[in-house]
């Protein structure tokens, strides 16, 4: 999925490390993707910008495709219509609740993205993805897309990729499953690649209950509720609310009156600052201009070396906003 935003502030988020745990509320941003749908923007936040490697997660839906268009017949007229666009340095995981959408990329890769399947693309130093939906898409859409930071280890080295998993393990719990999207909860692990120690999971808890998640006391956690609502210590998040619950828990436990559904995000503290701009992660400004400068020139050339051409794609790419010019400062990662 694409930053949208036509003037993205360049934002750097700061190495750091979590000191224990908190339990905070993160409120989320509007932000208009494509022509009619609208996200909920958690990551960056003004409070965190991180946790673990996630660096972004927007939480999209439930929509109503039907009630957007009475009658159309060619696909981005309705729902999800971002065309070609470029990411580097990150793996973008994308999650449905309802609905479905088309992925191609420029590895070659051709692959809906259906409720309860992972599809995770490395953009390694460079890769470029559509995301749109189909004519025939179900009438409802309701989803997750999130970013993960690779370390400077791998980050440019690793060669562009895309894996999908429509087959996912599920932890069984008192009261609740929860199917793991990336890394290990409670002894149950994702197949789907992982360059630093990190977790995601879809849970679904059952009403009235209260469920004692397992968790790893070096990670740092949050919880994202994308159905109904929960009690998490002294809060109660609600649709489309997440919040931080900082690091050295062995267990949380979490509470869901009337039902709940929900996603654990967590990892390892990540201990590298990141510069984000637009659709590209790197480590200075520098790498940023020139991820947008390999982009335009793709655009232009009709594809290079670092950014190949969407194949199947029907439609022009996305060109990138002006050059970056605001700095945000960094906040510090002090918990």
């Amino acid at each position: 999925m694409s930053d949208l935003e036509k003037d993205p502030a360049e934002l750097v988020c700061p190495a750091g490390t979590a000191d224990g745990p908190v339990a905070e509320l993160l409120e989320a941003r509007q932000v208009v993707l494509g022509r009619t749908t609208k996200v909920r923007r958690l990551l960056p936040n003004k409070n965190r910008r991180m946790v673990g490697a996630w660096c972004f997660v927007d939480h999209y839906g439930p929509d109503d495709l039907t009630e957007r268009v009475d009658s159309y017949d060619v696909p981005g007229e309705r729902g999800m219509l971002v065309p070609p666009h470029p990411h580097t340095s990150l793996q973008t995981v994308s999650w449905l609740f309802e609905g479905e959408i088309e992925h191609r990329d420029s590895v070659g890769s051709h692959a809906m993205v259906r409720p309860g399947e992972l599809n995770i693309m490395t953009a390694g130093n460079g890769i470029a993805h559509s995301e749109i939906s189909l004519p025939t898409a179900p009438p409802m859409l309701h989803g997750a897309q999130l970013w993960v930071a690779l370390p400077d280890s791998v980050r440019t080295t690793t060669a562009p990729a895309f894996n999908a998993y429509a087959d996912l393990p599920v932890l069984v719990l008192d009261g609740a499953e929860a199917t793991v999207m990336i890394g290990t909860v409670g002894g149950v692990t994702s197949p789907a690649p992982a360059y630093t120690p990190l977790v995601g999971a879809d849970l679904r808890l059952e009403p009235g209950r209260t469920v004692t998640l397992p968790l790893t006391t070096d990670f740092e956690y949050a919880v994202l509720v994308v159905d109904g609502s929960l009690q998490i210590e002294e809060h109660t998040p609600g649709f489309g609310e997440m919040v931080y619950l900082g690091t050295g828990r062995s267990q949380i436990d979490l509470t869901a009156p009337d039902g709940a559904r929900c996603l654990l995000l967590g990892g390892e503290p990540f201990e590298e600052e990141l510069v984000m701009w637009w659709n590209f992660i790197g480590r200075t400004h520098e790498e940023v201009v020139a991820a947008r400068n390999d982009w335009m020139a793709s655009i232009e050339a009709g594809g290079n070396d670092r950014f190949p051409v969407v194949p199947g794609y029907d439609g022009e790419p996305l060109p990138a906003p002006g050059l970056p010019g605001t700095r945000l400062k960094p906040r510090p990662r002090s918990r």
